[in-house]
């Protein structure tokens, strides 16, 4: 549309432009032959054939009296009389000249009216005219020429335009259909495939690509959020029901008519206390996993590493005093930590560490420091853990031994590990069937400089997960 518009416009002014020239051309020799009949008579001119008489580009010469009498005529007007309109008649009585285009018979003439002056008025007319058929023939060609250039013009551009248009914006046609399959088929695999230069479109289709790769990698982790608290979901409530369905039964017992025997009732009462705490251990355990989910902020200060081991090692004993605790001195080094959150870690490592050694087996908690990381290990002497099972250990309610079933709801190592992350550090264990594990936390070491004073041991307490 813009390009016809400029072709408009270019054609009207170059065709009026041209219509100008020649007319100033026409007056510049209609004045100049004026000038050559000034004080003559009009002889015959050439073309007096009246089959001929406007054929040619051709001379006519007519004079008026001042009041517009027409007074003598060339011969070949042959008995017309060139026109003067009222308008020019008062301007050339003025002493002004005046051209004016008139239709003489079937020829298109342009009149060159001129005053004759003497003794200092305008004593009468000159007109002379000339033919404007070769002009205004001439004038038609261009406007035909220029309106068929123009309509060819705007046709090649419309139709080359559509072409360059349909070429470059075909990568937006991908990126179109694209969008519209992913949006039909969750498929946030696909990609655009574009191998042209790297201009706007290239550039369009490369962000296109990279914003489909990182809305894949969204949608990966989202699903895999989803299937997690699915299956997190189902877990808690079958370890919920399990506890739940015994303490239902054992109070369909304490509700029998005739009561049950006074042993039984102390046994039933028993075992809904012991499940009854089974369910608190668990909801405590879900309740940490998800703050933990939440992004609960930990604090990230100086943590002496020794005395929390020597701490730990007072409660272990306490609670076993024939097992045997085992390790080097720590390092008088300090991590940066919040120290609740790495006792519960390592309290759970402990405590995970007693239940699969044996009664009298020796756990060994150490730790070492080097390049800025402090290691805290703690090393069984349990029946270790198979190679299958080494990877999803750290998963919640996983529990890949049966034997390990009464032993806890599979949440304890991977709160840890939960508890760890949020630490800025990580749980790694290394472990070969029958000859135990090692548990190992690195954390960043706090600088040397900034090692506070060792903390007053807290009051030994019972190691509780």
């Amino acid at each position: 549309m813009i390009l016809a518009l400029a072709l408009i416009g270019f054609g009207t002014a170059l065709y009026a432009s041209q219509a100008a020239a020649a007319n100033a051309r026409s007056q510049a020799l209609l004045a100049n032959t004026a000038q050559g009949f000034r004080g003559r008579r009009f002889p015959p001119l050439p073309g007096g054939d009246p089959g001929r008489r406007f054929a040619r580009p051709e001379i006519y010469a007519q004079t008026r009296a001042a009041d517009g009498t027409v007074g003598e005529r060339s011969a070949n007007l042959e008995g017309l009389t060139l026109p003067l309109s009222p308008e020019g008649l008062r301007a050339v009585q003025a002493g002004q000249p005046w051209f004016e285009a008139a239709q003489l018979a079937s020829a298109h003439l342009l009149i060159y009216s001129a005053p004759i002056e003497a003794g200092g008025r305008v004593g009468g007319v000159l007109q002379v005219a000339r033919s404007l058929a070769e002009q205004d023939q001439a004038l038609q060609e261009l406007q035909r020429t220029l309106l068929i250039a123009g309509a060819i013009a705007t046709v090649l551009a419309f139709g080359l335009g559509w072409l360059f248009a349909g070429t470059a914006l075909r990568p937006i046609g991908r990126l179109t259909e694209t969008a519209r399959l992913i949006g039909a088929e969750r498929d946030f695999g696909r990609r655009v495939a574009y191998t042209g230069p790297s201009d706007e479109i290239g550039q369009l289709a490369a962000t296109f690509n990279t914003m489909l790769t990182e809305l894949e990698s969204a949608y990966r982790q989202t699903d895999q959020a989803l299937q997690a608290q699915r299956r997190f979901v189902a877990d808690a409530s079958h370890e919920l029901r399990t506890p739940l369905t015994i303490i239902r039964g054992n109070l369909g017992l304490l509700q029998r008519d005739p009561p049950i025997s006074a042993d039984d009732r102390a046994a039933v009462l028993a075992d809904t206390v012991d499940e009854s705490e089974r369910i608190i251990r668990l909801v405590h355990s879900l309740l940490a996993l998800a703050r933990s989910d939440a992004g609960r902020l930990l604090r990230h200060e100086r943590v002496a590493v020794a005395p929390l081991i020597d701490e730990l090692g007072r409660q272990l004993r306490a609670i076993e005093p024939r097992r045997a605790l085992g390790g080097g001195p720590p390092p008088d080094v300090a991590v940066l930590a919040d120290r609740d959150a790495l006792k519960q870690v390592l309290v759970i490592l402990l405590d995970n560490a007693r239940k699969f050694s044996p009664p009298t087996g020796q756990i060994d908690l150490d730790a070492s420091a080097s390049g800025g990381l402090v290691s805290i290990g703690v090393r069984d002497q349990g029946p270790g853990i198979a190679p299958d099972a080494l990877p999803h250990i750290f998963e919640r309610f996983y529990r890949g031994d049966p034997a390990r079933t009464g032993a806890g709801a599979g949440l304890g190592l991977a709160i840890a590990a939960g508890l760890a992350e949020a630490m800025g550090g990580q749980i790694s264990v290394a472990s070969q069937p029958g000859a135990g594990s090692i548990f190992t936390v690195v954390l960043p070491q706090a600088p040397a400089e900034d090692l506070a004073a060792p903390a007053a041991p807290e009051p030994e307490r019972a190691l509780v997960v």
